[in-house]
């Protein structure tokens, strides 16, 4: 991941909505949620809902799909895999060292 591209997913996760429906929507894992459930599960009116998945949408750290008439979002992990590299890129000192666990769906996340 690019320094840009970090900047950009940091600066979307830096507020308090939009990293609350991130997280969310990494505890739910590749299956996801659609919008209006977000906005139940969180009290966020779904206009602020909409400014806030676009704002992680543009950033590249949800994923959408059309199921019917509902739209999906769900955690980009790839993203968020290559943000967490980037930031623990030169972590302890350049020396082998594991700062990342794997969730049971394979993916590398945070420790």
């Amino acid at each position: 991941m690019q320094t840009k591209a970090s900047l950009s997913a940091l600066a979307a996760l830096a507020q308090e909505s939009r990293l609350a429906v991130f997280r969310l929507l990494v505890q739910l894992g590749p299956e996801g949620l659609a919008a209006s459930k977000i906005a139940e599960q969180l009290s966020v009116s779904p206009s602020a809902l909409s400014f806030h998945l676009k704002e992680l949408t543009h950033a590249e750290l949800v994923h959408s799909r059309h199921e019917g008439r509902f739209i999906i979002y769900s955690a980009n992990f790839d993203t968020i895999n290559g943000l967490v590299g980037f930031l623990t890129e030169n972590c302890c000192g350049g020396n082998t060292c594991s700062p990342v666990r794997t969730c049971h769906t394979g993916e590398t996340l945070p420790a």
